[in-house]
């Protein structure tokens, strides 16, 4: 989880190919109305983002209910989504890939082929609430190659391959 440009696909890519789990790029799961909106460059309000955190959660559920870990980016701004990706309670740990302003900004602006603009950046920021130590979660920092992201967050929450029961957004 994590704004625009923090690396969540990198890192989600890397560790789902390491761990041999199921993999879902989240931003696939947007309607076409928030794809285009957000090109546009108009940031996405709650109205706009229940139907895909429905979906989010659903995936997560799939793999629960299926007894198989997976990861899916998500970027789970606000508790309240986070909350409902969570429903059950239980078989969820956020990975927070949390980093400055200045440094996504510079990630987003050499980014190419993405919906979504820089200029949405500061909205990102503007809604998101960081995870509070009662939540399921980790807090990485997104400043060292993604690699040793991928690293970090396997040694943080003890991930070898094919573990059951997890699906880490």
């Amino acid at each position: 989880m994590g704004v625009s440009g923090c690396g969540k696909s990198t890192v989600a890519a890397l560790l789902a190919g390491e761990l041999g789990w199921p993999f879902e790029e989240g931003d696939s799961l947007h309607p076409q109305a928030n794809i285009d909106k957000m090109a546009a460059g108009h940031p996405l309000d709650d109205e706009d983002r229940w139907p895909w955190l429905e979906k989010v959660a659903e995936w997560v559920e799939e793999c629960l209910d299926s007894d198989r870990s997976g990861i899916i980016t998500c970027s789970s701004l606000k508790r309240s989504y986070r909350d409902l990706i969570d429903r059950r309670g239980h078989g969820v740990e956020f990975v927070y890939l949390a980093g400055s302003k200045e440094l996504i900004a510079a990630r987003l602006a050499a980014r190419q082929g993405h919906f979504m603009p820089p200029g949405l950046l500061d909205s990102q920021f503007a809604t998101l609430e960081e995870p509070t130590p009662d939540e399921p979660s980790i807090r990485v920092e997104v400043g060292p190659p993604a690699p040793e992201i991928a690293d970090q967050i396997r040694t943080i929450l003890h991930l070898e391959g094919s573990q059951k029961g997890k699906a880490t957004p």
